[in-house]
């Protein structure tokens, strides 16, 4: 029998070292314990053991963050404009694992203490780092730089993707080329009219692997046209893009498409076949749901599907491809149901998901493996594994892997709305579902159908709502406008698409092999003219659409960390995600409405004035035709009505030349001199002109002599700065240049003698400026 361990249980006081002391002598005084060297304060430490209690206990809960730093890292190489910070970033990420591991290193009386701490900050700071690192060489492996300038240019090359485009009356060719000055293989994209083809149609050689001659205007890719604008420069730069532009003249097939049957091939063909058997605009909405082809979708109908909130049923996303594969899981299962032998042998579970995961994987590759569809398809997969294995199909980590996969294969569409408003939406929904208030309310129970039925319509409309409020700040970010009556419209919209449209559109495709599918295309007519209807009446009602001008970063950025505190965590301690969105909703309602937007090229000016009416007009310098422009101007300055020519404002005098409007903003008189054209001017008269403007903008160069009180934007600053929006009441300039910094999408020309950047010209507020 072992001996029974000694326990200490402190000094006897009749024992001997107790009476000389001795025990007294040993005992640790402060300043020799670890606790007392240490050069932590107790504020700290107090804190840390809070983290480390709180990490404890969160469990398997602490793994989708990894995919939230990991995106945090990817964001942060945007944000950050220059080389040296991404470097300092990614240094910073491992220094800040090797402090923790040489904080409380493994082994020691911190292993026991720090262990859940220390692994948190050292696998988020070495994810984040990896992130930067990502999005880094991604762009330095796929970024293509832009033609330098403008030009009409002979193409002799190889077609890589065909875009039928009918709502728009023409195909978009991307194109291999060599550039004939430079020597270099370029990818450019070309819009090529239909009409150029006349009644015979489009070559049928005109394909992918066709080698095509043709002339075209080319473009360098265009840079957002005012702050908060559209960044196509960027996209295009990590799509390989050089170039953009139009076909001048004919089109020459030298080498036609290699025969076979492509993907490509099979998407149009699918399209044309679905758009010939339902006619019109639910054609075009049937053909999007099919194989992803959206170029027959008419701009109207595009339109009220946005404003109304159900635009996201035209992207192929989770609600389609889990629509397909679980049609796909339930049609296998019953049908090798019907085999005993069969059903006796096999585990028809797991055969009912191989051919779901099947028909997935081909659906998403027939749509085109947009990235909405890819995340959708890899969380479809992993639901089915999870199926397959008795674990739980929904949850916060298969939204994590999802994403994860993601950001490795395309790290920019971290910062694309497509990425966002997908994750945040499936997000929401899995938050919702596993919360114990509607796990309650789902819950079994002995009650009429009706009741039940009643209980899932009013969970549709709260889900409706859940994701429209988790969407709402990512659609104000990047569109400046949302649909206010979203959640009312999905309540319809969403079934009648899972439940009515896309079983119809299946059906009518298998029985379109027998030659029976018109009346499943006459019922799917009924239906999408149905969702149709639903959009233009939805977006026709008042108040239907919010315009937003440019909501901060910051703003943004407290909203997704309020929203992932809320939707990742579990229990109260999620609660305090309220405060951040509280904090990000009192910085939306307080943003400010530009006083003046200039476009990039100086030509396109807006200015928002209060009309006698009271309400908030956009006044135009000139009265564009392009509806992307007046767009922009309109968005950007929260105003819905159609802008007012400066020539027809109360106030404004307008020349051919020139233009004179004053305006009182933070309590003073602004003069604005605004240029109308090119045409030559008498330098003394325009010096004159001037010296008696605040502001001066203008589409031209400039002389030296021409000094306004507070800012010239001429050409030579336009080119710098790219289009500015001002709000005078703060005094602040805020450019497109601003938020670029040396990404390698944002070229400007060599700063011209006399440049002066915003901050300086601003600063000088009313005093003489040497621009």
């Amino acid at each position: 029998m072992r001996d029974a361990p000694i326990i200490p249980m402190g000094e006897d006081p009749g024992s001997p070292d107790a009476a000389s002391g001795a025990g007294e002598a040993r005992r640790p005084r402060p300043w020799q314990s670890a606790r007392g060297l240490s050069s932590i304060p107790e504020g700290t430490e107090r804190l840390a053991d809070a983290a480390e209690r709180f990490l404890a206990e969160a469990g398997f809960e602490r793994a989708p963050w990894l995919a939230v730093v990991f995106a945090g890292g990817i964001i942060i190489w945007f944000v950050l404009p220059h080389p040296w910070q991404w470097l300092a970033a990614i240094a910073g990420g491992v220094g800040a694992a090797l402090a923790a591991l040489a904080l409380w290193p493994p082994g020691s009386a911190a292993d026991e203490t720090r262990a859940n701490l220390r692994l948190a900050v050292v696998v988020c700071s070495l994810v984040f780092a990896f992130g930067v690192g990502t999005v880094w060489a991604r762009s330095a492996i796929v970024g293509a730089p832009p033609i330098a300038r403008p030009a009409v240019v002979l193409i002799e090359g190889r077609v890589l993707g065909r875009e039928d485009q009918p709502a728009e009356e023409r195909l978009r060719l991307t194109l291999a080329m060599r550039d004939a000055e430079e020597g270099i293989a370029r990818k450019v994209r070309v819009n090529v009219p239909l009409e150029t083809f006349g009644k015979s149609g489009v070559p049928a050689g005109l394909a992918e692997g066709a080698v095509v001659r043709l002339r075209a205007r080319l473009m360098p890719p265009a840079s957002p046209m005012l702050p908060g604008s559209y960044d196509f420069a960027r996209a295009a730069w990590f799509q390989g893009l050089s170039a953009t532009g139009t076909m001048v003249g004919g089109l020459t097939v030298i080498t036609p498409a290699p025969d076979g049957e492509g993907l490509a091939r099979w998407q149009r063909a699918l399209s044309a076949h679905v758009r010939a058997a339902v006619p019109g605009s639910p054609g075009a909405i049937a053909a999007a749901f099919a194989c992803g082809d959206r170029g027959g979708i008419a701009e109207a109908d595009e339109a009220a599907m946005r404003d109304s909130g159900l635009t996201h049923l035209l992207s192929i996303s989770g609600l389609h491809v889990s629509a397909v594969i679980a049609a796909a899981y339930f049609a296998v299962l019953r049908l090798l149901a019907l085999w005993p032998a069969l059903a006796l042998r096999l585990r028809l579970p797991i055969v009912a998901a191989a051919g779901g995961a099947l028909v997935g994987i081909a659906y998403t590759l027939l749509t085109g493996a947009e990235v909405p569809t890819v995340r959708s398809c890899v969380a479809a997969l992993l639901v089915l594994g999870a199926l397959v294995l008795g674990r739980e199909a929904l949850s916060l980590r298969m939204v994590a892997v999802a994403a994860g996969f993601v950001l490795l294969l395309w790290p920019e569409s971290a910062i694309g709305p497509s990425f966002q408003m997908s994750f945040a939406a499936v997000l929401a929904i899995v938050a919702l579902s596993n919360s114990a208030p509607v796990k309650a309310f789902l819950a079994h129970r002995e009650e009429p159908w009706w009741m039940h039925i009643g209980r899932r319509t009013v969970m549709l409309f709260v889900t409706g709502v859940v994701i429209e409020l988790a969407l709402m700040p990512i659609v104000l970010f990047h569109f400046h406008r949302a649909g206010m009556y979203g959640s009312l419209a999905n309540v319809v919209a969403i079934p009648l698409v899972t439940f009515a449209a896309m079983p119809l559109i299946a059906l009518a495709l298998v029985f379109d092999l027998i030659g029976l599918g018109w009346p499943f295309w006459w019922a799917v007519e009924q239906a999408l003219a149905l969702l149709l209807g639903i959009a233009h009446l939805t977006a026709s009602q008042a108040g239907a659409v919010r315009l937003m001008p440019q909501i901060s970063g910051l703003a943004v950025a407290l909203f997704a960390a309020g929203g992932l505190w809320l939707g990742l965590w579990h229990g109260r301690v999620r609660l305090a995600g309220l405060v951040p969105v509280a904090a990000a909703s009192v910085m939306v309602a307080l943003t400010p409405v530009p006083d003046i937007l200039v476009a990039g090229d100086g030509q396109q000016l807006g200015i928002t004035m209060r009309g006698a009416d009271g309400a908030m007009r956009l006044v135009s310098l000139r009265d564009s035709r392009s509806e992307y422009t007046r767009d922009n101007l309109m968005e950007l300055a929260g105003v819905g009505a159609e802008p007012v020519p400066i020539a027809d404002w109360p106030g404004a005098d307008c020349s051919s030349l020139f233009c004179t409007l004053t305006i009182e903003r933070g309590g003073r008189a602004w003069v604005l001199l605004l240029g109308r054209g090119r045409d030559r001017v008498e330098e003394r008269a325009l010096a004159a002109a001037c010296a008696e403007a605040d502001i001066v903008v203008s589409e031209r160069f400039l002389p030296r002599s021409c000094r306004p009180r507070w800012l010239k934007a001429d050409r030579r600053f336009l080119e710098q700065s790219g289009g500015i929006a001002i709000n005078l009441s703060a005094e602040r300039i805020t450019t497109v240049a601003q938020g670029q910094g040396e990404h390698g999408w944002w070229r400007v020309p060599e700063e011209r003698v006399g440049y002066q950047p915003p901050g300086q010209q601003a600063a000088s507020k009313r005093s003489p400026s040497g621009v």
